[in-house]
C-alpha cells in the first residue's frame, strides 16, 4: 500500500470515529448491556423516613404522617440522613460560652414544701376573759387605770359595792349563826344564790371567815394578761350584765398570715412555721398552723392562714409584723428541677433539654409546686437529664423557628408534589 492510500484511511477511520461519539451524545446509547443499562437509566434514590414528629414534642415518635395529637399543624418527617441531630439544635460549645449557658440535672427528692407569707401578730381570741357583774352597783375604788396594762391572775382590779349583794350577803350570815340543823339547807340555798349573783368565791369565803357584810367587794383579775377593754371609772356606776373589764391573755398569740391561692396546698392544719420578726434579728420563733381560713380574698386572691405561736416570753406583740415560713411535710421522693429552667408560656411550660450526643431539644412539662428556688415536674422529664438554666430562650426560639422552617418546607414539598 503506498503512503497516501495508507494518510487516506486513517483519517477515515477518525471521521468516523468522531461521528459516532456525536451520535451516541445526541441520540443515547442504544445498548442491551444490562450493567450500562441500569447505570445510565436508573432514577435518584428516594430519602427514607425514619419516623414522624411534632417539633414541639420531638421526643414523641410516630409512625405515620399526620396532624400532630398536641398542637394544631402537620406532624414532620425526620429522613435517616438526618442522624441523631434530626429534630435538635446544636450550639457549638463557643457559642454557648458567649451565650452564657449554664446547665443543671434533674434529681429525683423528697423536699419539704415551704411556703413564705407576711403576717400580724394578733391576740389569741380563745385567751379572753370578761369580768362582769349580774347586779346593779358602783365603783369604789379603780386599781388598773388603763388600757394595756398588765395584770396577774388574782390581782386586785376593782371594789365596788352592790345592793343586791349586801342584802344576800345579810342573809347569808345571820343563816350562818343559826345553830338548828333545820338551817344546813338553807345556809346552803343563801349560799348559793351568792355564788348566782356574781359575788366572788374569795369574798364569800373572807365572809365566812370574818362574819361581818364588807363595804366594798374587791373584783380580782381570773387570768395573766393585759387590759384591752376598760368598761368603768373610779365612781362611776354600772348596771346589770355591764363588762367591767376584758381581758387578753398573752401567753399565746396569733399570726395572721395571707398565703396565695396557688400555695395553699402546701400549708395544712398542725404544719410546722418559722417566725421572724425585724424587732428581733436572727431569732426564729417555731408556731403551727391552727387553721386554714374558708375564704378567698377576691382582691388578692390568698388565703387567711392562723398561726399559733407560744409567747410566754412576751417577745412577739399585737400588731407586729413578721416573716412565716410554713414547712411541710418531705413526702415520697418526686422529680425536681431548678426553677430557672422552666420557660413559661401562657399556654404551656417547655423546659430545654441537652441530649447525651449534644444536640438540644424543647420538653413540654407538667409543673407541680415550687419551693425554694426548686419546682416539681409532674411529666415530660426523666432522672438524670440535663437540662438549661439560662439562655434557654434563645434556644426556644431558634427551636420555633427551625419548627416553622420545616412546616414550610413540607408545604413547599407537598404542593411541587401535588402538581402535575
Amino acid at each position: 500500500m503506498s503512503f497516501s492510500k495508507w494518510m487516506m484511511a486513517t483519517v477515515g477511520a477518525a471521521l468516523l470515529s468522531a461521528a459516532l461519539g456525536y451520535s451516541l451524545g445526541v441520540h443515547g446509547v442504544r445498548s442491551t448491556d444490562p450493567s450500562l443499562v441500569a447505570a445510565t437509566a436508573a432514577p435518584p434514590a428516594e430519602r427514607k423516613v425514619l419516623y414522624w414528629h411534632d417539633p414541639m414534642k420531638p421526643e414523641v415518635k410516630f409512625d405515620k404522617p399526620g396532624k400532630s395529637p398536641f398542637m394544631d399543624m402537620e406532624m414532620v418527617p425526620v429522613y435517616a440522613e438526618q442522624g441523631a441531630d434530626a429534630g435538635g439544635i446544636t450550639v457549638s460549645a463557643s457559642a454557648q460560652q458567649n451565650l452564657g449557658i449554664r446547665l443543671g440535672q434533674v434529681e429525683r427528692q423528697a423536699i419539704a414544701p415551704r411556703a413564705m407569707a407576711v403576717g400580724t401578730v394578733r391576740y389569741d381570741e380563745h385567751d379572753i376573759a370578761l369580768v362582769q357583774t349580774r347586779v346593779a352597783g358602783f365603783v369604789t375604788h379603780l386599781h388598773v387605770r388603763a388600757v394595756l396594762d398588765r395584770v396577774r391572775r388574782g390581782e386586785i382590779l376593782a371594789e365596788i359595792t352592790a345592793p343586791a349583794w349586801s342584802e344576800a350577803e345579810g342573809e347569808y350570815l345571820a343563816l350562818l349563826s343559826s345553830e338548828p340543823a333545820a338551817a344546813a339547807p338553807l345556809r346552803e340555798a343563801a349560799r348559793q344564790r351568792l355564788v348566782i349573783l356574781g359575788v366572788p368565791e374569795a369574798a364569800i369565803l373572807e365572809l365566812e371567815k370574818t362574819r361581818s357584810i364588807p363595804t366594798a367587794t374587791s373584783v380580782d383579775s381570773p387570768i395573766d394578761g393585759v387590759v384591752t377593754e376598760l368598761g368603768l371609772r373610779e365612781g362611776a356606776t354600772f348596771e346589770v350584765g355591764a363588762v367591767l373589764f376584758r381581758l387578753n391573755g398573752t401567753a399565746t398569740v396569733w399570726v395572721d398570715a395571707q398565703v396565695p391561692e396557688t400555695l395553699a396546698r402546701a400549708v395544712a392544719p398542725g404544719a410546722r412555721v418559722e417566725t421572724r420578726a425585724a424587732a428581733l434579728p436572727g431569732e426564729v420563733i417555731a408556731g403551727r398552723v391552727q387553721a386554714i381560713l374558708p375564704q378567698i380574698d377576691p382582691a388578692t386572691r390568698t388565703v387567711g392562714v392562723r398561726i399559733a405561736i407560744n409567747n410566754r416570753a412576751g417577745q412577739l406583740s399585737p400588731g407586729m409584723f413578721v416573716q412565716t415560713t410554713f414547712v411541710g411535710s418531705a413526702g415520697a421522693p418526686q422529680l425536681w428541677i431548678p426553677s430557672e429552667a422552666v420557660i413559661a408560656t401562657g399556654q404551656r411550660s417547655v423546659v430545654i433539654v441537652k441530649r447525651p450526643d449534644g444536640p438540644f431539644d424543647v420538653a413540654n412539662v407538667t409543673l407541680g409546686a415550687e419551693t425554694e428556688g426548686k419546682t416539681a415536674v409532674l411529666s415530660g422529664l426523666t432522672d438524670g437529664q440535663t437540662i438549661v438554666l439560662s439562655g434557654q430562650f434563645l434556644i426556644d426560639s431558634e427551636a420555633s423557628l427551625k419548627s416553622a422552617m420545616n412546616r414550610l418546607s413540607g408545604t413547599s414539598h407537598n404542593d411541587s408534589g401535588s402538581t402535575p
